[in-house]
């Protein structure tokens, strides 16, 4: 359940309390300042400081009406900077000075604001007595301001589909832009998308043409809350950067655009950054006061703390969320709700859980909360399939529908189980390869390659599901690759270089090569590299459809020729082979995985070793024993013969330094992310090109390994010493035939894409190779770890070579692990005289003199030239 969407948690923004329930706008004073209080309510979300000065002058007046005016100012201000309590008090005391003095139309205006603030608050009947007391004596435009204030209370309330149903218009703009906020907020949260964001839109039209710049920031940045909704993420983050800067001074705004910038993030798969936002950003509104903003925040919290695989710390933040909603019932049903998948999450498959996500739906769908409500129903379907009772699992999941990816994922990964359990595998096979469909056409859209890689996560458990479906070998090859080509297929236009990209990775690569040197500038660094990250997540990104997988295993046969394709595949706790070869696929059982993926470990640590100390006899005792093992459980029962070897791993595999294996130290072979991946590298353009030649500072052999090649390839363009900075080298590398490049790597756990390569200016990134016009066709990374890399939930691969491949490079040579300096100058030596000679860079590399300290290097890609 882990892939379950976030509950709609908080709340529909731009409700009233703030400029939006005041007077059309006044002129401003021209000698500075504001020239009235009336003034003042105008702009308090404009200027919440300013007004703050000018109001505090002018709440001393001896007109009780402008004193009326100015704290009611003060009180907006105070809301807006942070200060909830000290703007409900100036309210109050504006309420009592108005109707000690009679002036009862006045009272009820300030009624009018206090619905707002005690909303804010979580005082919602305090609020509804508010505006119950305002709505007989408020007229005209006054008593629309009200109507849209009580749209923000319901809907802050959890009243959603009460709120939905408001369709008054207003002749006010600045009223009928936060009607139509609310109202369009609360049609998205009932599952009507497009209905909602047609209110938001006519919302973000009416406040532009009446230059209500404030109003219109809000607007966008509900506007972003859809398109998240949507599964458009590039869009929800490119809108919140957007705005953000626009409500620059309005803390209460601030705070909640960075909620709602969690919830993105969490559906992006990114619920450790939403964790780290949502915990400061509940800090400063309960510093303010914002009891209603920190409930939400805390139910947003839960649900980042359950999609982070803790469910113990998202119960306890669940119970703190509903003990904050106190009377607002449909938001603290959806803190229930979190509490209730955290249980599923810890094991529980009681009776009692499915009861009680059965009457949380049912009540949830009460208030207008679709999302929710299907949530919960998804859930007590799942438990009972649990129970072995299908039909009521049936009957559940056919009043679901999907409104988010995560959503629709999680019913079709349901509604298999429920196939399954009624013995129909073709129609669980289905459901599973539609709840991939969607996941891929989520990932579609993503231009980041690290949202592609982590959009793979909400689809692990359906991909599994399909593995252990799979009824013979074709079918178990094809039902692996559909799952990693949510990932693994690039963008079919790739986006254009963005300036500023180009800029924050110049800077930050600036500030990388002074680190070590002044360690002060680590918090310059992790800001431009939260940059980087923010400037690539907003990227978007189109992708081909594929039509159906019939194709895949016959286009492999035929461009295979005499080699074997063995894919590796996870089948619940066991690791199986499938290969291809002479057209006819097997399929291999290999062993439990986690007895491979230990000695996997072992063995990179003893090659890790003779990199450093190639004499170290116990690491040579260690490698020795180790590769024996892992050679007789993962080559010796697939029946290879002579032949060369493509190699899709999964899980620790791919960190396997292949050519310690007995006998693939000589044999070519090569590794790619997946089968369908090796295909596109080996359709790669051949075009001719120029050969490039870069040597890093401070590697001991790199000139001399970079002058070794050079006599291989007399015309290459080389760059060594001053000359090997970063940009020289991205214009060396961009459409080269052949690019070396012997350097430092350093590779970045935890942020592979900022792993990378030292040259004379600071780091050459992953993000650099993303956006080259023309990538080699054959890249050489003659570095430590350069051919490291992450894997993500469902399998994703990131990394540079990843990187590299997926833009169009048709063979890499890299380490997955530390190598020696000699050795591999050595071995580069060896590599670039066969190629020369004209074999294929996979046959190079095996047939290249290697030590124990150059076992790291791996062809990955195609293998051929």
């Amino acid at each position: 359940m882990s892939d379950l969407p976030a509950p709609a948690a908080h709340d529909p923004r731009g409700g009233y309390g703030t400029a939006s329930d005041l007077p059309a706008l006044a002129a401003q004073d021209p000698r500075g300042g504001y020239a009235t209080a009336p003034d003042l309510l105008v702009l308090a979300a404009q200027d919440p400081r300013g007004v703050y000065a000018a109001a505090s002058a002018l709440r001393n007046t001896g007109d009780p009406g402008q004193r009326v005016l100015a704290l009611r100012a003060l009180g907006l201000a105070g809301k807006e900077l942070g200060r909830l309590g000290e703007g409900i008090a100036h309210l109050r005391e504006a309420l009592r000075l108005a109707e000690s003095s009679r002036l009862d139309y006045a009272a009820a205006q300030v009624r009018m604001n206090l619905v707002g603030l005690l909303a804010a608050g979580g005082d919602v009947e305090g609020a509804l007595a508010a505006a119950d007391a305002a709505a007989p004596v408020l007229t005209g435009a006054d008593a629309d301001r009200l109507l849209a204030n009580r749209a923000y209370l319901l809907a802050r309330s959890g009243r959603i589909r009460e709120v939905a149903r408001i369709a008054r218009t207003c002749a006010d703009p600045e009223v009928l832009v936060g009607l139509r906020i609310n109202t369009g907020l609360a049609k998205a949260y009932a599952g009507r998308l497009g209905r909602g964001e047609a209110d938001l839109r006519a919302a973000l039209a009416t406040a532009e043409r009446a230059g209500l710049r404030h109003q219109a920031a809000m607007v966008r940045h509900n506007l972003a809350f859809v398109a998240m909704r949507r599964g458009d993420l590039a869009r929800a983050l490119a809108l919140y950067d957007a705005v953000e800067p626009e409500l620059a001074g309005a803390e209460e705004r601030l705070c909640q655009l960075r909620v709602d910038r969690a919830e993105a993030l969490i559906a992006a798969r990114l619920p450790g950054e939403a964790r780290v936002l949502l915990a400061d950003t509940i800090d400063r509104l309960t510093a303010g006061g914002y009891r209603c903003d920190t409930a939400d925040a805390l139910l947003l919290l839960a649900h980042a703390e359950l999609s982070d695989g803790d469910p113990e710390a998202a119960a306890a933040t669940a119970r703190r969320a509903r003990a904050e909603f106190a009377d607002r019932a449909g938001c603290a049903l959806s803190a229930e709700l979190i509490g209730l998948r955290a249980r599923w999450a810890c094991g529980d498959r009681s009776v009692s859980l499915r009861a009680a996500a059965e009457r949380a739906a049912g009540r949830l769908a009460e208030y207008g909360w679709a999302s929710a409500s299907a949530d919960a129903r998804t859930l007590a379907a799942l438990v009972a399939l649990a129970h072995g009772d299908p039909d009521h699992a049936e009957h559940l999941l056919g009043r679901v529908r999907g409104e988010t990816v995560s959503a629709r994922v999680a019913a079709l990964h349901a509604t298999a189980l429920l196939r399954l359990a009624r013995g129909d595998r073709p129609g669980a096979s289905a459901a599973v390869r539609a709840g991939l469909r969607a996941a891929d056409e989520h990932a579609a859209a993503l231009g980041a390659a690290e949202l592609r890689g982590r959009a793979a996560g909400w689809a692990a458990e359906l991909a599994d599901l399909g593995l252990r479906l799979a009824t013979g070998p074709r079918a178990l090859l094809v039902a692996a690759e559909r799952a990693r080509a949510i990932a693994d297929r690039p963008p079919a236009v790739r986006p254009p270089r963005d300036r500023r990209l180009a800029a924050l990775l110049a800077e930050l690569r600036r500030v990388s090569a002074e680190v070590p040197a002044r360690p002060d500038l680590q918090t310059a660094q992790g800001r431009l590299e939260d940059a980087v990250r923010a400037r690539c997540r907003r990227l978007s990104a189109s992708r081909d459809r594929v039509a159906g997988w019939g194709w895949l295993v016959p286009a492999l046969a035929e461009t295979l020729g005499d080699r074997m394709l063995a894919e590796y595949v996870r089948v619940g706790a066991d690791l199986v082979a499938v290969t291809l070869a002479n057209g006819r696929c097997r399929r291999r059982s290999l062993g439990p995985y986690d007895r491979i993926r230990d000695d996997v470990r072992l063995l990179r640590f003893a090659v890790s070793r003779l990199a450093r100390d190639p004499g170290n006899a116990p690491a040579r005792a260690s490698l020795a024993a180790t590769a024996g093992r892992l050679h007789a459980r993962l080559i010796e029962p697939l029946s290879v013969g002579e032949r060369s070897l493509v190699l899709a791993p999964v899980g620790a595999l791919h960190g396997l330094p292949w050519a310690a294996l007995p006998s693939l130290t000589d044999r070519p072979s090569t590794v790619v992310p997946s089968a369908a991946g090796w295909l596109r590298a080996m359709r790669a353009p051949s075009d001719g090109g120029h050969v490039a030649l870069i040597a890093g500072p401070d590697l001991r052999h790199a000139d001399e390994e970079i002058g070794t090649v050079r006599a291989r390839h007399p015309r290459a363009r080389v760059l060594t010493g001053a000359a090997a900075i970063a940009e020289e080298t991205r214009s060396a590398l961009d459409g080269a035939s052949v690019a070396h490049v012997a350097a430092h790597g350093v590779f970045r756990s935890g942020n592979a894409l900022f792993s990378g390569l030292r040259l004379a200016d600071g780091p050459l990134f992953t993000y650099d190779l993303e956006h080259l016009d023309r990538p080699p066709r054959l890249l050489v990374l003659s570095a430590c770890d350069a051919g490291r890399a992450e894997i993500y939930e469902g399998e994703a691969v990131i990394g540079m070579v990843t990187a590299a491949l997926g833009f169009g490079t048709a063979t890499v040579i890299a380490a997955v692990t530390p190598v020696g300096d000699a050795a591999a100058r050595d071995l580069m030596a060896g590599f670039h005289e066969r190629l020369a000679a004209d074999a294929s860079p996979a046959e190079a590399l095996a047939r290249a003199p290697r030590s124990a300290a150059a076992l790291g290097f791996v062809c990955f890609g195609a293998g051929h030239a």
